[in-house]
């Protein structure tokens, strides 16, 4: 299964040029793990890996930044329903909304809970450092953090120093 989706990010995932990353680095390749999941085979693979460790962790929330985590989370919770697993899912947006509730977590109340962030790819860390801001301000306890791949530029060290496991299915050197 874990081999399927290495090849589908290496043949659709990586696209080489130059550009501009959310840290505002310079990088000559950017990994658009979206088209993985937003395409449902790659999707299913990243959910079920990602769903058989909140169930060995026995965790009830999982959630991460929008938009990255945002088709992650929808799948992991589709796969939870199936198997008739109690889950909750949130988003952490950027920002407060500026109507309505005005949020900055969506979905049912995570309020002292404990939970699993996902995303997609995680370069310095510094939108998951928010996200997990987010969720402590709300007295959340953060028990793992899920990636696609990570681009192996800090974010490893980053968590390990906040005392919070991380495990990305893919390093950027396994795929590159």
């Amino acid at each position: 299964m874990k081999d399927q989706l290495k090849s589908f990010l290496k043949e659709f995932s990586i696209l080489k040029g130059d550009f501009t990353l959310s840290s505002g680095e310079k990088s000559s390749y950017y990994i658009d793990a979206r088209i993985c999941s937003l395409s449902s085979n790659p999707l299913s693979i990243i959910s079920s890996l990602f769903f058989q460790r909140i169930k060995e962790l026995n965790i009830n929330y999982v959630g991460g930044p929008t938009i990255g985590a945002d088709p992650i989370v929808g799948a992991i919770l589709n796969k939870a329903a199936h198997e008739k697993y109690s889950l909750n899912g949130f988003l952490v947006r950027s920002s407060e909304k500026g109507h309505g509730t005005k949020k900055t977590i969506e979905g049912p109340s995570i309020e002292n809970k404990k939970v699993i962030i996902v995303e997609d790819v995680v370069s310095t860390g510094g939108s998951i450092k928010k996200a997990i801001n987010n969720l402590k301000d709300n007295g959340c306890e953060i028990i793992m953090i899920l990636s696609i791949v990570d681009r192996e530029m800090g974010a490893i060290k980053m968590f390990k120093n906040i005392d919070i496991p991380y495990e990305p299915l893919f390093k950027i050197s396994e795929l590159l």
